[in-house]
């Protein structure tokens, strides 16, 4: 719901901002990592600072399985008219596969080469730079996808 409790939570947000390749719970982790070590440091404890350590590592994975499953996969759908640039720049730095599926845009009137792109979530945001980049234009659709299986996914 894009809401925040006031505390480690809010300054993910912040981090999300400036760096969007970081997921929630990373920087969750991340920013509870610096107090408890910080803490450490200067209160000098250490028994503490481990079970913090172990706490934190639990609640991250919680909010990781929570949020997006343990298999969880994104589908992304991808319209640009420079489907081929794209497409070719996802294989080659990502090492991801694209499919081209036919379309017909109901507004344009104009038949349109979809790109479709099954990946990980730690691909999306680089997917998503991709595209950006290449076509500043271009519409993408992303999609929750529970269960891929596949070349790259899961075997069965």
């Amino acid at each position: 719901m894009n809401s925040s409790t006031g505390g480690t939570d809010l300054a993910s947000y912040i981090v999300r901002e400036y760096k969007p390749t970081i997921s929630l719970s990373r920087s969750i982790f991340i920013i509870d990592t610096i107090i408890v070590t910080l803490n450490v440091i200067f209160l000098r404890e250490i028994e503490i600072g481990l079970y913090s350590a172990i706490a934190i590592y639990v609640m991250g994975k919680v909010i990781d399985i929570l949020f997006e499953g343990i298999y969880f996969t994104k589908l992304l759908l991808i319209i640009s008219d420079k489907n081929e640039e794209i497409a070719k720049e996802i294989g080659d730095k990502i090492k991801r596969g694209t499919t081209g599926i036919f379309g017909k845009g109901m507004y344009t009137n104009e038949d349109k080469l979809i790109l479709m792109c099954a990946a990980s979530r730690g691909d999306i945001s680089k997917i998503k730079m991709i595209a950006r980049k290449i076509d500043p234009d271009s519409f993408i659709v992303i999609t929750n996808s529970r269960e891929v299986v596949g070349l790259g996914f899961k075997k069965t």
